[in-house]
């Protein structure tokens, strides 16, 4: 998967950023239900803008971070590696980020939530952690 051209790697991300803002339609709809004054409509317009455009931006950047970063230990990381750990993170927790949006919007607030978003972003940290090690090792 080093290989993997950008475009690609794109896709990689919006499809993750997809299956996120979809994750987070039930705790929105809930809090819709529980607080009328923000209606569904403007709460999932909100996510859209934050999830499907504002995000990507971040996720470049924080990649592109971590590669400038790596520069200082003795084993560079290359830039597109670096988005790849990244993007390939995201889009395996996906799972859990859909479990967890099941829970806020079943559940709330509660311990059940917190520990859906804890193991999620346990498993966010390793698998990243897994890949930077793993570009690092082929570079």
């Amino acid at each position: 998967m080093a290989d993997m051209p950008d475009r690609t790697l794109l896709v990689v991300l919006l499809a993750a950023m997809l299956i996120f803002l979809i994750a987070q339609a039930p705790g929105h709809a809930r809090a819709a239900e529980l607080d009328p004054s923000i209606p569904l409509e403007a709460r999932i317009s909100g996510a859209i803008m934050a999830v499907m455009f504002l995000m990507p931006v971040i996720a470049y950047a924080v990649a592109a971070l971590v590669s400038a970063l790596s520069r200082l230990t003795g084993r560079p990381l290359d830039p597109r590696h670096s988005r790849l750990a990244l993007f390939w993170a995201l889009l395996a927790i996906s799972p859990a980020m859909l479990l967890s949006g099941l829970v806020a919007g079943f559940l709330g607030d509660g311990p059940a939530l917190t520990l859906t978003r804890a193991v999620a972003g346990i498993g966010f940290v390793v698998i990243w952690g897994a890949g930077i090690v793993a570009l690092t090792r082929t570079a």
